[in-house]
């Protein structure tokens, strides 16, 4: 379920709203290895994101990828690929990975790889929003994209997000610095120097 609220927090020296970090879907089902949808490289990027969770903290948003009760239109063909994924919200394969899953929130589930949304911007108060997690050929991509059709300023962390495999991250990525200045793709350490004065010092 979507938690309530967000992070509708202070405005920076300019006048506009500060970043928020949007940390996508570091669940089970894509960190567990024995999960068909398994990114090889989940566990190198948990350390950069705890320390960007720090950092902007507590403008922080976790999102959950979760299957829908009733698959409907293409992605009824979707899910006669992969049926181990038709399983409720509370399963345990979308459950948040034990590094995140103590965090207060909140978190946005959807049944779409895209995150942005009406939701997201409620969550975010409309700021610069920094995105970190899996996958970033599938649901960091399309989020970054939908966001910066809604006017979003997106900036993604490259060093803090995980492929299906190195060649498609980096495509991936090499896809979205087109959409500069929509979209930017930075650096671990460019994300934590920008990180919004209430956040904490990262660890």
């Amino acid at each position: 379920m979507t938690s309530p609220g967000g992070p509708q927090g202070p405005e920076d020296s300019a006048g506009e709203r500060q970043a928020t970090l949007a940390v996508i879907d570091m669940q089970r089902v894509f960190g567990d290895r024995d999960s068909p949808w398994f990114t090889p490289r989940f566990a190198e990027i948990v350390g950069p994101i705890q320390r960007l969770v720090g950092a902007y903290r507590p403008r922080v948003v976790f999102t959950r990828f979760v299957a829908p009760a009733v698959p409907t239109g293409a992605w009824r063909d979707y899910y006669e690929l992969w049926p181990f994924a038709l399983q409720p919200p509370d399963a345990r394969i979308y459950e948040l990975v034990d590094e995140f899953a103590g965090e207060p929130g909140p978190t946005l589930d959807a049944t779409t790889f895209g995150k942005a949304g009406d939701q997201l911007s409620a969550m975010t108060g409309g700021g610069r929003l920094v995105l970190a997690g899996v996958s970033t050929d599938c649901c960091v991509l399309s989020t970054a994209l939908a966001a910066a059709d809604d006017g979003v300023t997106v900036q993604v962390v490259a060093d803090a997000c995980a492929g299906l495999n190195d060649e498609t991250h980096a495509q991936a990525l090499d896809i979205m610095r087109l959409y500069s200045p929509l979209v930017d793709v930075v650096s671990l350490a460019d994300a934590l120097g920008q990180a919004p004065r209430t956040g904490r010092a990262p660890g």
